[in-house]
């Protein structure tokens, strides 16, 4: 840790928090498998402590459901420490006496010698909370018979529902639903976030997310959620004594004829992050010579950015003309950094040799899809691209040697060497034309200004979110929430970052 991210961390920047998938927790479970106290201990210990935080002052009912695996010795675990703290807890299992994990199996025995007891089912809906301890991570399909039900029950509940590790009926690896699927209030998970908690159906499912991690160190690098800490390193306050020309010169083409606002929302959200220059080509032969909004914008003819521009984007707004497609190829060969976009995107798609053309780049672009362009570039349907937005996110940056940003409920980051990210700020609100134009300009200002691509691509997704949150935090929003109002947000909160590194 370098002396600047821990001034960070001290100024109340968390650390990005690391992800794992199935085959590393497991990995990394079996490694740990003789700690004192056991995982299980500490995983129900710490639910069992959040839980507490969920039902005072009143401390009514508790309704913990336990399910056939290790998941339901977490619950075991929990029920008999609520029940230590004077907690009323009905504790439910389908086969009291099954066969269970050896784990959950002590867990279950030391809840009977404690005096517990098991059900076989539960009636009422007054409760002050309930534990979903059904299924864990190891879950591939569809909950059944009474577990279906209990799902379907608690899912018409008023109170809170805390799930342990992950929603049950919510694939950890994906984030797609094994209907039916607990809609929880808080999820509790452990050692690592799981990349279904955070993108497509998993935040949706998950409520408030707390990661405990047990104690557990993992390693440097790997997968993680992105905050502020994991680009540390290029914040950095501004002297005084500087000039425009240390900051860079963003250029963006785009803007064909009745698209120009698409360039327009990118080029602004550019300036708010301060390179030195913003350079607009837009193709709109008609366009006039001035932003009248945005003065500052410097509106040249789209083939003098070649030259003009230290980091050029293409894309917003930009049509699929003869002369776009002339843009695009001169862009692809441009020397500095480059980000792609929406109609270069398309034209992208189907033409080899332009796919050959990014690849041979010194420096890997960067590449914001949404969906249905992601599919597109990689010959799919939107629907088998969403099914696995990580591995599909992966698989775009190595076929085009590229930072890719699929955006999304949980956008995910990747770069061509196999390191990958996911950003969870952001809300619903921003489900409107012209975000991801925004984003683009947010993306090139940081490239513009000397940023990596994968650093900017981070930096600028996670602040576009969290400026949208501000936003929502004032009243504005999140339904109505305009792209061209999170410009601003967006430079305060960038501000505030760099006030603090």
């Amino acid at each position: 840790m370098n002396a600047q991210y821990g001034q960070l961390l001290r100024n109340g920047f968390a650390p990005a928090q690391p992800i794992l998938d199935r085959s590393g927790l497991h990995e990394l479970e079996a490694r740990h498998a003789g700690c004192v106290p056991p995982l299980m201990e500490r995983a129900g210990q710490a639910a069992a402590n959040w839980a507490l935080e969920l039902i005072a002052p009143a401390r009514g009912p508790v309704l913990v459901l336990c399910g056939p695996g290790n998941n339901g010795g977490d619950g075991y675990v929990l029920a008999r420490l609520l029940r230590e703290q004077g907690c009323e807890v009905l504790l439910v299992s389908q086969n009291p006496a099954g066969p269970l994990p050896p784990d959950a199996a002590e867990a279950r025995e030391r809840w009977l010698a404690a005096g517990g007891q098991i059900q076989r089912d539960f009636v009422g809906t007054r409760w002050a909370l309930v534990v979903d301890a059904l299924f864990g991570i190891g879950l591939k399909r569809s909950p059944e018979g009474l577990h279906a039900e209990w799902i379907t029950r608690l899912n018409a509940f008023s109170c809170p529902v805390l799930a342990l590790d992950i929603p049950s009926g919510l694939d950890a690896g994906t984030g797609r639903l094994h209907s039916p699927c607990v809609r929880a209030s808080h999820t509790a998970t452990f050692i690592a976030h799981k990349p279904g908690l955070l993108t497509l159906e998993g935040p949706d499912h998950c409520g408030e997310l707390r990661l405990f991690d047990l104690g557990l160190e993992l390693p440097a690098g790997g997968a993680r959620l992105i905050a502020p800490g994991l680009f540390a390193g290029c914040l950095r306050r501004r002297a005084r004594n500087v000039h425009k020309g240390q900051f860079g010169a963003a250029g963006l083409i785009g803007g064909a004829e009745g698209m120009q606002g698409a360039a327009l929302l990118a080029a602004r959200a550019a300036l708010h992050l301060g390179p030195g220059k913003v350079f607009l080509g837009l193709l709109d032969a008609a366009a006039g010579g001035v932003d009248a909004t945005q003065p500052e914008l410097m509106l040249r003819r789209a083939g003098d950015l070649f030259l003009l521009a230290s980091a050029l984007a293409l894309g917003p707004g930009m049509g699929q003309s003869e002369a776009a497609m002339l843009l695009l190829r001169r862009g692809l060969i441009f020397s500095g950094p480059l980000l792609l976009d929406a109609d270069a995107l398309n034209m992208l798609a189907d033409d080899a040799a332009l796919h050959a053309l990014l690849r041979q780049r010194e420096q890997p672009a960067v590449l914001t899809p949404h969906p249905a362009e992601a599919a597109r570039l990689l010959q799919a349907s939107t629907s088998e691209l969403q099914s696995d937005r990580v591995r599909s996110a992966r698989e775009l940056a190595r076929k085009f040697r590229s930072v890719v940003v699929l955006k999304g409920c949980g956008s995910v980051i990747a770069a061509h060497d196999g390191a990958w990210f996911i950003n969870a700020s952001g809300h619903g609100g921003m489900a409107a034309g012209g975000m991801g134009d925004v984003l683009s300009g947010l993306i090139i200002g940081l490239l513009a200004q000397g940023w990596s691509p994968l650093e900017a691509a981070c930096a600028a997704c996670h602040l576009h979110g969290v400026a949208a949150e501000d936003l929502a935090a004032e009243g504005i929003g999140p339904v109505g929430l305009t792209p061209s109002e999170t410009i601003r947000a967006a430079r305060y909160r960038f501000n505030a970052w760099l006030a603090a590194s």
